[in-house]
């Protein structure tokens, strides 16, 4: 472990001899195939830009990048590579999508996993520069420390407590991309800030209650992880993709307040701080700003247009709970929300209207049938997930049909061939699946409701075979003999295509 101050000053050294290669008005440095090895790959510590110029996101990024460059000029270095002019720079570097930001160290890379706003870059690369954990000595260190993030923390550990520091280093070295850890083992040290008890942690930060202590018994790494996550989220912090996974990986239930005007920002702040602090490491509340984002509203069961709003949404199943009261109040807010929490409300489904009639050889699945149809235990179902405008689904809808013809005409068979559309339902927390991508295809098994992926060919036959595997009952379809022999012509025709491209 290192002092802070003397570990920056090595760094800046570290980076004195870096060729001035970079624009007199720019302090990121533009890197080609010709110069990226030699600027990068004996580096201590880069962080490196794969961009293209067309690029909408890289435009973005680019005034971000730009500041974040000069805040930490002759500490660490910000570079950029044009992958339209250096192709294979990129490609040796793996670069799928753009912007692709990797941190380099001594010719090691790793994704960065930090914000794309200037602030977040620099905090972000400040924590790659300090060990896992800074150790501690002096009071001026210490002060600086506790103000160089926007969340710190700091252990207070005897200095015979090895277990603790053991536990500590570990917590330290797998979150070090999140936050900031600093240890102090002086006693007289630690009296400084309050310390009555060891081990004792404590998460300093620039918003809220400013501190938050954990003392007492020894402190295990998943208690101290669950102390940090929960408490270094504001209690009613302004969401935007930035920060969103950040909720995400809390695993809370989060409320969303939406608002489109600095006045109802105001007033849902107040009726709702209260009610935030009640629920803090249970439940975590937002403000959204509905001018940029009322099209989320869909996704948690509200109006788009229709604000101020409030509603909870399990970020875990997607379930979702719009607040549907009229009365607009702290009290009411906190009943919705414990109710919620405590599984008393049931969670909101868009679910299309029940069709009248439904005999055909495609079972039609709606929202509010889910559990009736595909969770029947008497059926095998094989469901597909679609939307209206998926290409994908539109080829295989006359496949689909055709299956669920055959399946029609069997005598005494269990299984159902059916669809939903998912952009107009949703799938029930019953369903126990998310859909990534259209289209989606699962296999119900009767008895249990086991669910099985389908992940082959959309083929008729492959469908075919998938079912013969899987189904529960005795299922007489066959594969067409001119299907059958139609696919090994294909499977004959790429075979060939392939060895005469290698050849």
């Amino acid at each position: 472990m290192v002092n802070k101050t003397i570990l920056w000053s090595a760094i800046a050294a570290s980076f004195a001899s870096i060729s001035n290669v970079l624009a007199s008005d720019s302090d990121v440095l533009a890197l080609t195939d010709k110069t990226f090895n030699k600027e990068v790959l004996d580096k201590s510590l880069m962080l490196v830009e794969f961009y293209a110029p067309w690029c909408g996101h890289c435009k973005a990024l680019a005034p971000e990048y730009e500041l974040a460059a000069t805040d930490l000029k002759d500490k660490i270095p910000l570079a950029k590579v044009d992958c339209t002019e250096n192709e294979a720079t990129c490609r040796e570097h793996g670069v799928q999508g753009y912007p692709t930001l990797k941190v380099f160290r001594n010719g090691e890379s790793t994704e960065y996993r930090g914000t794309r706003k200037h602030e977040g870059i620099v905090s972000y690369m400040k924590k790659q520069a300090l060990p896992n954990v800074s150790d501690l000595t002096e009071a001026t260190a210490l002060n600086d420390f506790k103000e160089s993030d926007r969340v710190v923390v700091i252990a207070y550990v005897k200095p015979d407590d090895k277990e603790t520091k053991e536990t500590y280093d570990t917590l330290a070295a797998k979150l070090r991309d999140d936050f900031t850890f600093g240890l102090v083992t002086d006693e007289e040290l630690a009296k400084t800030e309050q310390i009555k008890e060891f081990p004792s942690l404590v998460l300093y930060k620039q918003f809220d209650e400013k501190r938050v202590d954990l003392s007492g018994a020894a402190l295990k790494d998943e208690d101290l992880t669950n102390f940090i996550k929960s408490n270094s989220i504001p209690l009613l912090d302004q969401i935007d993709a930035e920060n969103f996974a950040t909720y995400m990986e809390s695993g809370l239930l989060l409320g969303y307040a939406f608002t489109d005007n600095e006045d109802d920002r105001a007033k849902y702040d107040a009726l709702l701080r209260p009610v935030a602090e009640k629920f803090k490491g249970k439940v975590n509340l937002v403000h959204i700003d509905a001018s940029k984002y009322g099209g989320h509203t869909s996704n948690v069961g509200l109006k788009d247009g229709e604000f101020p709003a409030f509603a909870i949404q399990n970020l875990n199943t997607a379930s979702k709970y719009p607040y549907t009261g009229s009365d607009v109040s702290t009290t009411a807010f906190e009943e919705f929300v414990e109710n919620v929490f405590s599984g008393k409300i049931e969670p909101t489904l868009n679910s299309e209207e029940v069709p009248e009639t439904n005999d055909g050889p495609v079972k039609v699945v709606v929202g509010s049938q889910f559990n009736d149809i595909v969770l029947d235990k008497s059926k095998d179902v094989f469901l597909e997930v679609y939307a209206p405008w998926c290409g994908h689904c539109k080829n295989l809808a006359p496949t689909w049909e055709k299956l669920g013809e055959q399946v029609q005409g069997l005598k005494n068979s269990n299984l159902v061939i059916a669809k939903l559309d998912g952009t107009a339902n949703d799938i029930p927390p019953e369903g126990d699946f998310k859909v990534e991508g259209f289209p989606t295809l699962k296999f119900f098994k009767a008895e249990t409701n086991e669910m099985i992926d389908y992940n082959g060919d959309r083929s008729h036959a492959d469908l075919i075979r998938f079912i013969k595997e899987h189904s529960t009952g005795k299922i007489e379809l066959e594969v067409p003999v001119e299907e059958e022999q139609e696919e090994q012509k294909e499977a004959k025709d790429e075979a060939e295509t392939v060895n005469h491209d290698e050849l």
